[in-house]
């Protein structure tokens, strides 16, 4: 792989500690959600990056697609919903949700251009036969 940009973060403390970046940009406090047996204090958590980090990037990937495609996205957004649960063996296990508002696309546009951008998406294709990744299409009603 050619590396066209790298990106290091620390995380001390586990999940109740602080998360920071190199560069300085993000320094957040961790707190365990009460979903997990945690306090759900004031700072972020794993899944809450990770949502925003893919959303972020499933975003780009979208909008790549559809400069290809000569379509204009418009004020789209997509929002990572992520989740963290136990397999039937016990392991912790991610899934995600993908929500892509795309107004004024059509159904037949929208829904294509969610799945090409699945498949460039590097988080996409981090995750793909990972974890399960449910992708939706919200159009303007």
């Amino acid at each position: 792989m050619k590396k066209l940009y790298t990106a290091k973060a620390t995380a001390a403390g586990g999940r109740s500690g602080n998360v920071t970046t190199d560069d300085g940009k993000i320094d957040k406090s961790l707190s365990v959600p009460k979903g997990l047996g945690g306090d759900g204090g004031d700072g972020t958590n794993p899944e809450q990056l990770f949502g925003s980090a893919y959303a972020a990037c499933y975003g780009s990937a979208l909008e790549l697609i559809a400069e290809k495609e000569g379509v204009d996205l418009g004020d789209f957004s997509v929002t990572a919903t992520v989740s963290i649960g136990k397999t039937e063996e016990g392991d912790l296990q991610l899934a995600v949700i993908l929500d892509s508002y795309l107004p004024g696309v059509d159904v037949e546009t929208g829904e294509n251009l969610v799945n090409k951008a699945h498949e460039v998406c590097p988080y996409s294709r981090a995750t793909r036969d990972n974890i399960d990744v449910t992708l939706n299409l919200l159009l303007e009603e």
